[in-house]
């Protein structure tokens, strides 16, 4: 079987907010996965939104066939690297703030074609 990736590194969103989202995906059709996330009221929904387009727009680069019969065969987050802030609180003291990052990757694959072999 022949895939495409699509990866979105330094998401600004965090992976414990991710994952339930790409968990809903994972090993669905494309066209469903679309679906799926639209009408997902999360941040991360349109990220992965996104993702999954552009791994689809790169599988049709690939010649792989039509986005219809395409699944997302792997979805994962891994954390990226964290900011950190800091916010002001009363009596001079300072409270950390840490804004989390992902790295978002989306494989698709296509079904092999019989006819099509090289």
């Amino acid at each position: 079987m022949t895939e495409a990736r699509a990866v979105l590194k330094f998401a600004r969103v965090a992976p414990r907010k991710a994952r339930p989202v790409i968990d809903l995906i994972r090993g669905k059709q494309v066209p469903m996965v679309l679906a799926i996330l639209k009408h997902t009221p999360r941040h991360a929904a349109r990220l992965v939104e996104k993702i999954v387009r552009s791994a689809v727009a790169n599988a049709e680069l690939k010649e792989m066939g039509d986005s219809e019969s395409m699944v997302i065969s792997r979805a994962f987050v891994d954390g990226g690297p964290t900011y950190k802030r800091v916010r002001a609180r009363s009596m001079g003291r300072a409270n950390a703030i840490q804004k989390r990052t992902s790295h978002i990757t989306v494989v698709v694959t296509a079904p092999e074609i019989q006819g099509k072999r090289k």
